[in-house]
């Protein structure tokens, strides 16, 4: 699309709220003007705030997706170590403690790389990236870092906004507005790694049928979960929902072993800090049952997904073995030690 046949954000805005939809190559124009500053932070909360009241099609993702992508920084030299990401959309309100990425260093601890791609919490106390800037981590977008963190620990994290100038462009009208928007549906569908392997966690079973269309499209390996009162992600709360290439399962914490967990349980505090202490008592064992369950849970389930011909059971004994022998605190050890601050 040249500039001059490039929509103007009026016109589109207009064509919104009379309930019409963007094309693929009109979604990715509009977001690309976007990273590239055209639009002021009122425009783009305006622009935001459209899909807040209307749902979003399968074709403004993809165009959305396309153009954070293009806009990327390379980190292909990463996908030699083949890795997974755990990924949750947020937006489910229920402000837990750091789970997945708690999960993915309890995957790490068992010997799978994992590339985390994660961000500030736009609506919960705690993100991916403020658990990690509670623990002195400095974000960095060397590949040599990276790798360097992988070879070591198992483990290397993206900050998104680093590797991305959208997701910088629009972070200050996320957080003023507070609320989940489409940002949260593109968050698992940007790391810039395009990973082969993936665990996502959505926040309705709609957002779980989008994403399985997205996900069989790619030809990727995948696993949707969805905690069916509302969990984006397997919160042993309730029932939870399981889609992969397989087709889509319910189970029950009892049916894989877990005792019914309280929702008070799983709360992550009311400021980064003590997000960040709950976090830590997972990974030193001290944690609650209940706590420690949710995050082997989560961390089996990729397991499962690096390893797809693997009895869940034998997942879920791999992850907990993982956590309870200290191989996934000696990894954020390790993982420390090379991307702290000083």
């Amino acid at each position: 699309m040249t500039r001059e046949s490039r929509p103007s954000l009026a016109g589109v805005l207009n064509r919104l709220f009379a309930h019409q939809c963007l094309t693929r190559d009109e979604a990715r124009a509009i977001l690309s003007d976007m990273a590239t500053g055209k639009y002021n932070e009122s425009q783009i909360a305006s622009f935001i705030t459209v899909y807040l009241m209307r749902s979003i099609s399968v074709e403004e993702i993809l165009g959305f997706r396309d153009a954070l992508l293009e806009a990327r920084v390379n980190v292909d030299g990463l996908r030699a170590y083949d890795p997974v990401d755990i990924v949750g959309t947020g937006g489910d309100g229920k402000n837990t403690f750091n789970i997945s990425t708690a999960a993915c260093l309890v995957v790490a601890g068992a010997g799978y790389k994992v590339v985390k791609h994660g961000n500030h919490g736009a609506t919960s106390v705690s993100g991916a990236s403020d658990v990690m800037e509670e623990h002195g981590v400095k974000f960095s977008t060397e590949i040599a870092v990276h790798e360097r963190s992988l070879d070591a620990s198992n483990i290397a994290y993206l900050h998104a906004p680093l590797f991305n100038l959208a997701l910088k462009t629009v972070a200050p009208a996320r957080k003023a507005l507070g609320v989940r928007t489409f940002f949260n549906i593109l968050g698992p569908l940007v790391n810039p790694l395009a990973p082969r392997r993936q665990v996502l966690g959505v926040y309705d079973l709609k957002m779980a049928r989008l994403y399985n269309y997205i996900y069989q499209e790619s030809g990727n390996d995948f696993t949707i979960v969805h905690g069916l009162d509302g969990y984006d992600e397997i919160s042993l709360t309730g029932p939870f929902k399981v889609i992969d290439k397989r087709g889509e399962r319910i189970y029950t914490p009892e049916a894989l072993g877990f005792d019914r967990v309280n929702p008070a349980e799983l709360h992550g505090g009311e400021t980064p800090g003590e997000a960040a202490r709950v976090f830590d008592s997972v990974l030193d064992n001290t944690a609650t049952a209940a706590r420690k369950n949710v995050v082997i849970a989560n961390a089996a389930m990729a397991i499962r997904t690096i390893a797809p011909g693997e009895d869940l059971h034998a997942c879920i004994d791999r992850a907990r073995e993982s956590l309870e022998s200290g191989a996934a605190r000696r990894c954020f050890t390790r993982f420390l030690a090379l991307n702290q601050r000083g």
